[in-house]
């Protein structure tokens, strides 16, 4: 039922309450005279590993987590894991050998990195289109699937819901990086609470159709309702094959995204740049943790929402307008099933995952507005005040762009019957190769140029347009039995995205390689950074847990293969 009791809006009150007098608190204790743009941007020297690491995962689950990731496992199972799995062996590397770069060389934003070790050319273009990247893709699919979920789960009307998020995450994105991390330490607590409680509720309703009892006996029988779910790698004949095409989520594309999302990422990384490098690490190594138990709380849901709509269950809860499946619906038709009070619990943890990925999303596109294009194209002198005002604005100005957009294009790109988050990954793809080429390079090869970076980010992009495009223009069944085409059911066939990704890359790779060297023959200097082996070393305690990560994520694949 499409209603919220009276004890579920008191338990979401308490929520509403705990995080709102936390925020307020955090603020009030930790604001020690006039506010800097540092200070307030990143809240430098002031968050601890634990806070680091529960805001990291607090940003990055959100609505297209538990509303698109539970609907690409009701259509396609555990294989959707893999974006989680992988992203904590990506932490791991980032924490190794991006962060200590960063810290290094005193990175504070993306465009500031490309600034220092490009020029100001190719650091503005990245930051309009950051800006653009993050009003138009992200914040505007935070907003529409989240208010979609809420929508679904209370039958408040969808605008209202998005309205209501939009504010509740301005509150707390005011505050600061300060107030967002250690208020994402209480989403993370009622995000994790309410997603166990959901997938309790899933197994039980397995048990009970099925006459046994036990969490252990509920998981086995939807292993056994639904033994094709339970794959984490797709074979050529999967009908999800485009989606996840087998091994390239082990060894291609699916490394190119996470690298691009959790190293190249001012949304993510600026969480560990205010930090010195073993807190950064810590906490980018409790969030890999963190990441191995998301499949839990996002994917067996999806998982058993699919089997109880075997069952007869959910059939008109999961039909759309149009009277086909809608795959979104899965997660909030499932949360309709909790009683009172649980029901609350989940809603809560809901509301806060998309708050808090929109508050980090906020703080992100302030810093960039305020730090580098308003402080320096427009007003190099601006005082520290100035640009803290600035950015507090710039937070209002882009959800209300970010909810002008959910209302007016939301629905035509993930509606009904569309898979939210293969949207997001696909289309964010299209920039991903080029940007994470630019960078790896500008990293750890100080001969890179400026005109190299340029073509991967420009050239990149077109790249992907191309490949996106070039089976309607030419017959690609050749590449079928490699695994890199496959017929769409139209008879053109199709590159699998993931294989995209790793196709552009590698000629944004070799494009920058024969630049550099060309421009590096004509005397060309560069600005390189500040790099030296001893940089990557890390502690024993670091070390450990990284092998644990690595050695439970073995045991998975090798388990779910």
């Amino acid at each position: 039922m499409k209603t919220l009791a009276t004890g579920d809006y008191v338990v979401f009150f308490i929520y509403f309450i705990i995080v709102a007098f936390y925020g307020w608190w955090v603020y009030r204790s930790k604001h020690k005279g006039p506010s800097d743009s540092k200070d307030y941007f990143l809240a430098e020297g002031s968050l601890t590993w634990w806070a680091i690491g529960a805001s990291l995962i607090a940003s990055n689950i959100s609505a297209e987590q538990f509303i698109g990731t539970s609907g690409s496992a009701f259509k396609m199972g555990i294989a959707i894991s893999s974006y989680e799995w992988m992203a904590a062996a990506t932490l791991i590397i980032v924490a190794i050998f991006f962060i200590p770069v960063y810290l290094k060389n005193k990175i504070a934003t993306m465009p500031q990195f490309l600034n220092q070790r490009y020029n100001g050319t190719v650091a503005m273009i990245m930051a309009v289109f950051w800006l653009l990247l993050y009003i138009v893709v992200n914040l505007m699919s935070i907003l529409y699937l989240g208010a979609l979920a809420i929508s679904g789960i209370s039958g408040l009307n969808l605008y209202l819901c998005i309205s209501l998020l939009a504010i509740f995450a301005v509150f707390i994105t005011l505050g600061g990086m300060k107030v967002i991390g250690y208020t994402d330490v209480i989403q993370v607590f009622f995000l994790v609470l309410g997603g166990l409680v959901a997938t309790y509720i899933a197994l039980n309703r397995i048990d009970a159709l099925t006459g046994t009892s036990g969490l252990w006996n509920g998981f086995k029988i939807l292993k056994e309702q639904a033994d094709d779910h339970f794959h984490l790698i797709f074979k050529k004949d999967n009908p999800n094959y485009m989606d996840l095409p087998g091994l390239s989520v082990l060894v291609g594309g699916m490394w190119i995204t996470n690298l691009n999302y959790w190293g190249c990422n001012q949304y993510i990384t600026q969480r560990a740049l205010g930090a010195d490098l073993k807190t950064a690490r810590g906490g980018l190594l409790f969030a890999a943790f963190l990441k191995l138990l998301m499949p839990v709380i996002v994917v067996l849901p999806g998982i058993a929402a699919y089997v109880l709509y075997q069952k007869g269950m959910f059939h008109h809860e999961m039909l759309s307008s149009k009277g086909v499946i809608d795959v979104n619906k899965a997660y909030p038709s499932l949360l309709n099933l909790l009683p009172t009070y649980l029901k609350g619990i989940a809603f809560a943890a809901l509301t806060a995952a998309i708050v808090a990925s929109l508050a980090g999303k906020a703080n992100s596109i302030a810093t960039i507005f305020t730090l580098d294009i308003y402080k320096k194209a427009i007003n190099p002198a601006a005082s520290e005040k100035k640009l803290v005002s600035l950015g507090k604005i710039s937070v209002v100005v882009a959800m209300l762009l970010g909810v002008l957009l959910s209302l007016v294009i939301g629905d035509k790109l993930m509606g009904e019957g569309k898979q939210g988050f293969q949207y997001i990954q696909e289309y964010t793809g299209f920039v991903s190769p080029g940007i994470f080429a630019m960078f790896i390079l500008g990293f750890f090869w100080k001969k890179t140029t400026s005109n190299a970076a340029l073509f991967a980010t420009i050239g990149g992009f077109i790249l992907s347009v191309v490949f996106k495009f070039l089976p309607y223009w030419t017959n690609l069944s050749f590449l079928a039995p490699y695994g890199f085409s496959k017929d769409n059911g139209t008879g053109v066939f199709e590159i699998p995205f993931l294989d995209r990704m790793e196709f552009v890359f590698a000629f944004c790779i070799i494009g920058m390689y024969i630049i550099t060297m060309i421009e590096n023959a004509k005397g060309l200097r560069t600005n390189g950074l500040e790099v030296d082996t001893s940089m990557f070393k890390t502690s024993r305690g670091f070390a450990i847990g990284s092998i644990v990560i690595c050695v439970l994520l073995t045991v998975l694949y090798t388990i779910f293969w």
